[in-house]
């Protein structure tokens, strides 16, 4: 799943994998529901991160 995609992703590539607006992708990973950090001032996402969020949002895992 999503192998085009670095093991860190971007907040643009974020939103991109959920099909979401940058808006909602920085509130999702305000909310802590994402696993994130940041670095500096910018946002780093673990691809794992976003996988473990759509499973559980899914009902998956």
């Amino acid at each position: 799943m999503f192998e085009m995609y670095e093991d860190l992703v971007t907040v643009e590539e974020f939103a991109d994998m959920l099909s979401i607006g940058k808006n909602a992708a920085y509130k999702l990973l305000a909310s802590g529901k994402v696993k994130c950090f940041r670095q500096n001032r910018i946002w780093k996402i673990p691809k794992e991160g976003v996988i473990q969020y759509i499973r559980e949002q899914s009902h998956l895992s």
